[in-house]
């Protein structure tokens, strides 16, 4: 698990899992950078914490997650992307395409190898045509 060393109002979010000192640990290295880029989004005036709570709370508590939070950072994720949509920094298509296009690129990784976009076989296509 890696640490958060950010301090941010974003790290006392509800359900953020935390090691036995309190601070925010992270399980896969995409949750510590859904986290650190919802924390920069935050600190650069995208969103106000209250907007950023608001949201992440309707995703944490939409019916059919997880009772004991194993789907926390997929709902972190979720909340990220609705919020993006709502304030016009990205449209619902554009987060979808990025969205597909990363799963491309990690079924086309080789195992231990780092997951990047540039490894999407149709991303490559169409930057060659």
């Amino acid at each position: 698990m890696s640490l958060c060393e950010t301090q941010s109002p974003l790290t006392q979010s509800i359900g953020l899992p935390r090691s036995r000192e309190g601070d925010p640990v992270f399980s896969e290295p995409w949750q510590a950078q859904a986290f650190a880029m919802t924390v920069h989004l935050h600190q650069k005036g995208v969103f106000s914490w209250q907007e950023w709570a608001d949201s992440l709370s309707r995703e944490v508590h939409r019916p059919g997650r997880a009772a004991d939070g194993s789907d926390y950072f997929e709902a972190w994720v979720a909340a990220l992307c609705h919020l993006l949509s709502e304030k016009n920094v990205a449209s619902s298509a554009t987060l979808l395409a990025l969205q597909h296009s990363w799963q491309r690129a990690a079924e086309a990784t080789p195992h231990g190898k780092p997951i990047e976009l540039t490894n999407d076989p149709m991303r490559g296509a169409a930057a060659a045509s």
